[in-house]
């Protein structure tokens, strides 16, 4: 994690270790799976981490807001907003795969400026902080240096969505970078950040998906747009992304998925 002094890595870090001992309490154990409007699955698990994380925020932080996949907004007009996924891979919980994560996110006017990624069954704790880099477990962490696609790890995640609405680019992925993986969920992009993949291709996320995740890989030196280029904000809606460890490699896939 950040140093100690740091205030909000230090209750960030107390709420991530609250959310995963409940993770893990239900992870691969009996669950009520139910169907959102866009049918996506949510568990007691996601309610239940969600809660745990809300309930320690405004205990300590009651005149901040608070924007959770499972239980929406309170405070949207306030100055410093907390931003929840309980479960980063709720399909990916319930089926007994474990590289799900929590992501918290802090806002200040609007602006993501710090996040944790964690991934409770590794026990990995990833940190971001703006204009002051990113660590695992208290250790700095660092994208890579690769700038051409053709030499490349590219992950590409909800491949089989990318393959219904862009057919055309998902074909165009598949050919790209010289070690590809499909993939799902935050940690590929974690990947980006510890500099072990060089590019995530992702599609149809969220703002509770997307800002903790872009915050830790901008933290770490990477870049994180929308598939325009766009920068990333609590307002851009449902987006497809790019996460890539330089600015060159970044250029190479707008192309391709512009293209």
């Amino acid at each position: 994690m950040q140093a100690k002094t740091d205030p909000l890595a230090t209750h960030a870090a107390e709420v991530f270790k609250l959310a995963g001992e409940v993770a893990r309490r239900y992870f691969r154990g009996r669950l009520d799976v139910e169907f959102k409007a866009d049918e996506s699955p949510v568990t007691q698990a996601d309610r239940e981490v969600e809660t745990v994380a809300r309930n320690y925020l405004l205990k300590h932080f009651p005149d901040h807001g608070i924007f959770g996949e499972e239980h929406g907004i309170e405070g949207a007009d306030r100055d410093h907003m907390w931003i929840i996924d309980p479960i980063d891979g709720t399909r990916s919980f319930l089926s007994g795969q474990p590289l799900f994560g929590f992501l918290l996110g802090h806002l200040e006017h609007g602006e993501a400026d710090f996040a944790v990624v964690g991934i409770p069954t590794l026990n990995e704790v990833l940190t971001g902080r703006k204009g002051k880099g990113a660590t695992l477990n208290g250790q700095p962490v660092r994208v890579s240096r690769q700038k051409a696609l053709d030499q490349s790890v590219l992950y590409i995640n909800e491949g089989e969505k990318i393959y219904r609405h862009h057919p055309e680019i998902f074909s165009s992925l598949l050919n790209a970078g010289q070690t590809r993986r499909l993939a799902y969920d935050c940690y590929p992009h974690m990947l980006v950040a510890m500099g072990h993949v060089d590019a995530v291709i992702d599609y149809d996320l969220q703002p509770y998906d997307y800002l903790p995740v872009s915050t830790v890989v901008s933290a770490s030196g990477g870049i994180m747009t929308d598939w325009q280029g766009n920068a990333l904000g609590v307002k851009s809606g449902t987006k497809a992304t790019i996460t890539a460890a330089t600015q060159e490699l970044h250029a190479e896939l707008l192309a391709l998925v512009s293209g």
